[in-house]
């Protein structure tokens, strides 16, 4: 079986966006992952809504979108109406759970739940009838070029045993690169969120080719 990986389209050369969805599509990659940030729950600010928009018109590929923003609910509702399948908020960032999953799972997209690398994961049971996935982060997602978290793999493996016998999927996301992407499968990763490593050195076609080997 084929890793399933979801593009960060953050790493990837922005002028290049529409050819880049095509090569990605072509490789076989599932998704392509898409982060929002507001300069306000994280420093940054990345891709928007309106290129979010445009691409969609490009590419038949699951749109991921990860919402590192201090008012998720605000942008739920453009999301699903432009017909995005996955969009993640943090647990950070949600004082009622339930609602906010609630709007993304009454759109027709899965909801998912984000946890930074330095929150434990709670009691989750009761947001399993309107969660679909975690996301657990690996990366410090204030910085730049941040290094993979080693102690995150312990933290979704943990989870996936908690929780095992649910249908929750489980997503790692942030720093995957040649010498750790094993590791997170291994860990029970179901989907993997990788950026750099596919456009950095070489072409995107080569670099998938290191990932989308079969797993045992």
């Amino acid at each position: 079986m084929l890793p399933r990986l979801s593009v960060s389209m953050t790493a990837a050369p922005l002028l290049e966006l529409p050819q880049v969805l095509k090569v990605l599509q072509n490789a076989g990659v599932e998704m392509l992952h898409f982060d929002i940030e507001d300069g306000v729950f994280v420093p940054g600010i990345t891709l928007g809504m309106k290129i979010i928009e445009e691409l969609r018109l490009y590419s038949p590929l699951k749109f991921d979108v990860h919402l590192m923003v201090a008012n998720p609910e605000a942008y739920i509702p453009a999301l699903v109406g432009i017909g995005v399948e996955r969009i993640s908020v943090h647990w950070e960032a949600c004082r009622y759970p339930l609602r906010t999953l609630g709007m993304i799972r009454a759109g027709g997209a899965l909801a998912g739940l984000a946890f930074n690398p330095a929150t434990a994961l709670p009691q989750l049971e009761y947001c399993l009838p309107v969660l679909d996935f975690v996301d657990v982060l690996s990366t410090e997602p204030a910085l730049q070029q941040s290094r993979f978290i080693p102690q995150a793999l312990e933290k979704l493996a943990a989870g996936r045993r908690r929780y095992a016998g649910t249908p929750l999927e489980w997503e790692m996301d942030g720093g995957i690169e040649d010498d750790n992407f094993r590791s997170a499968l291994q860990a029970g990763a179901d989907v993997l969120v990788i950026g750099r490593a596919v456009f950095r050195g070489g072409t995107p076609e080569e670099n998938l080719k290191r990932f989308l080997q079969p797993t045992p």
